[in-house]
């Protein structure tokens, strides 16, 4: 589907009209949003507007990496939006010249719906141009980051008011999972704001560049954001392994302290299990009951010695 968008000289907005009549002279800018187009809308690209075959090119062929490319007369973006449920990016390709602005893609976007009825709504986004309106669809696609990082962050804060264990750490790794995929999405369209500010080609007006300066302040945070999240996941991680490896020292320090009670009892009880028959004790009437004392004598002895040695405590 194809949706056109013209402001004239007057700051009339015209919605749905065909593409012949955007070279009009009373046309001040025009927007033309490309969404899920068919073969035959795609083509429009080349045989309307005469674009590069390597810009058209990569809006057919998914998923490029967020870039800018110069043309002549026009620049030529690729922007990654994110699906908010499987947190994966979607590519959004713009063409931007100096009275247009037209964008591509494959799938739904809910960040060019909101632009798209800001622009019928507020008179003064029809007063900007091309540029502003570019402007806001970058800043639509940063602010829609935000959300799936707080509920990351949520998910964290919970998760460090239970109890390690090992489903617990399952959550960790699911959570790790999908802060990598946020950053994959937002450290490229970091780079994007950055090269977008500091280029000489790319022509931004002087009251415009403070917009484009606060998304990429948004993006700063947001990676600043990823990062802490990505070692509080691994500060989990660790607090994780060394409670499992307290646990296991104690478990061991308890066997421990029970074999070396019973170490020396079963090897006095192996020596009166031996079937001689000159065994002086075997015969002495009180013998039972004085290796039951000496064995309690020593495993007693033992064990007092190991609670002063401090293994109890």
């Amino acid at each position: 589907m194809i949706r056109t968008f013209a402001v004239t000289n007057d700051h009339k907005l015209l919605e749905d009209i065909v593409l012949d009549r955007l070279n009009d002279s009373n046309i001040k800018w025009f927007w033309i949003d490309f969404e899920t187009p068919n073969e035959g809308e795609m083509m429009v690209l080349k045989t309307h507007f005469n674009f590069h075959p390597l810009a058209i090119e990569d809006c057919m062929h998914l998923l490029q990496r967020p870039k800018l490319d110069y043309y002549e007369g026009y620049d030529f973006f690729v922007l990654h939006s994110l699906n908010q449920n499987t947190l994966f990016p979607e590519e959004v390709d713009v063409f931007v010249g100096k009275n247009f602005i037209i964008t591509f893609h494959l799938s739904p976007s809910p960040e060019i719906v909101m632009v798209r009825q800001r622009l019928k709504e507020e008179n003064k986004i029809q007063r900007k141009g091309a540029l502003h309106i570019f402007y806001l669809l970058m800043d639509k696609i940063v602010d829609e980051y935000f959300p799936a990082l707080y509920k990351i962050e949520d998910d964290l804060n919970e998760i460090e008011m239970k109890d390690a264990n090992r489903n617990l750490m399952e959550e960790v790794f699911g959570i790790r999972s999908q802060l990598l995929k946020l950053r994959r999405t937002i450290l490229p369209m970091r780079e994007l704001l950055y090269r977008i500010l500091n280029s000489e080609r790319v022509i931004i007006p002087k009251d415009e560049r403070a917009y484009f300066m606060d998304i990429y302040d948004h993006l700063l945070k947001l990676s600043e954001m990823i990062e802490s999240n990505r070692e509080l996941t691994n500060d989990l991680r660790d607090s994780y392994i060394s409670l499992n490896s307290d646990r296991m020292n104690n478990i061991m320090k308890t066997l421990t302290v029970m074999s070396s009670i019973f170490i020396p009892l079963t090897f006095i009880a192996s020596i009166y299990g031996m079937n001689f028959e000159n065994m002086p004790e075997l015969s002495w009437q009180w013998g039972y009951f004085g290796v039951l004392g000496v064995m309690l004598t020593v495993g007693s002895g033992l064990l007092i010695s190991l609670w002063r040695m401090g293994w109890f405590k």
